[in-house]
C-alpha cells in the first residue's frame, strides 16, 4: 500500500500523478478483491528486518525493500510478484517479474 501510493502519486514518476485521493481508491478498491489481504509487520519484524540488512549489506533506500521483504517473509510468502531487481538482495524471498 505504501509503494503503491508513493509511486502513483510521484510526479517524477508520472506525469501527470495520480491524486492522493485516486490512490487511496484504488488501494479502497483492490482490498474488495476476493483473495486480497494486505501485510504488515509480525512480532518479529524486527529480526527479520536486522538478518536481511546485516546478510545483504544494503543501506539507505534499500532498506525499504528490505522492509517488504521481511514482511513477505513473516508472512511465509515465498515468491514476490515484481518488477524491481532489487529484492535480489533478499534471496530468502523469491522473485518473478509478472511483465516478462
Amino acid at each position: 500500500m505504501h509503494e503503491f501510493s508513493a509511486i502513483v502519486t510521484h510526479p517524477r514518476v508520472h506525469d501527470p500523478p495520480s491524486s492522493p485521493a485516486d490512490a487511496v481508491r484504488a488501494l479502497d478498491d483492490l482490498a474488495q478483491l476476493d483473495g486480497v489481504r494486505f501485510l504488515g509487520e509480525v512480532d518479529d519484524h524486527l529480526a527479520l528486518l536486522a538478518d536481511l540488512i546485516t546478510r545483504s549489506g544494503i543501506a539507505g533506500p534499500k532498506v525499504h525493500d528490505a522492509r517488504i521483504a521481511a514482511i513477505c517473509l513473516g508472512h511465509g510468502v515465498r515468491e514476490l510478484l515484481t518488477a524491481d531487481g532489487d529484492f535480489s538482495y533478499f534471496p530468502a524471498l523469491r522473485t518473478r517479474n509478472p511483465l516478462v
